[in-house]
């Protein structure tokens, strides 16, 4: 998944290898998701295949590296996992919820302020 420009500095420098190294070593190219990110698509490990067709949606599966605890800056190995896109998106969802609820209530927030209301 790419990196969101307001958090690339919050990636090391050599995440690049990094996450290759998980993806590609350890994981040898497949998802190594074990049902931890809810889908309830697969039993064990999930069969995605980095470059391949994607079990059930027939879309070509891009092997991502998720950070387990969301924390970018936390690159100890048992903190990353690599993931098929609709895997680590499925984990993600309520970290990205959250996210989206703490933008939303900041725009408010600074609406609020530019209008001098208040919430």
């Amino acid at each position: 998944m790419p990196i969101r420009p307001e958090n690339r500095d919050r990636y090391p420098k050599d995440w690049p290898d990094i996450s290759r190294r998980i993806r590609f070593g350890r994981a040898g190219g497949r998802c190594e998701c074990q049902g931890e990110c809810g889908r309830g698509t697969h039993d064990g490990r999930c069969p995605n295949l980095h470059g391949e067709t994607a079990y059930g949606t027939g879309s070509k599966v891009i092997l991502t590296t998720a950070h387990l605890n969301h924390t970018p800056e936390d690159c100890a190995d048992n903190n990353l996992k690599a993931m098929c896109q609709g895997c680590h998106l499925h984990y993600d969802r309520e970290h990205h919820a959250e996210t989206r609820r703490a933008n939303l209530e900041a725009a408010r927030g600074q609406t609020a302020l530019q209008f001098g209301g208040s919430r």
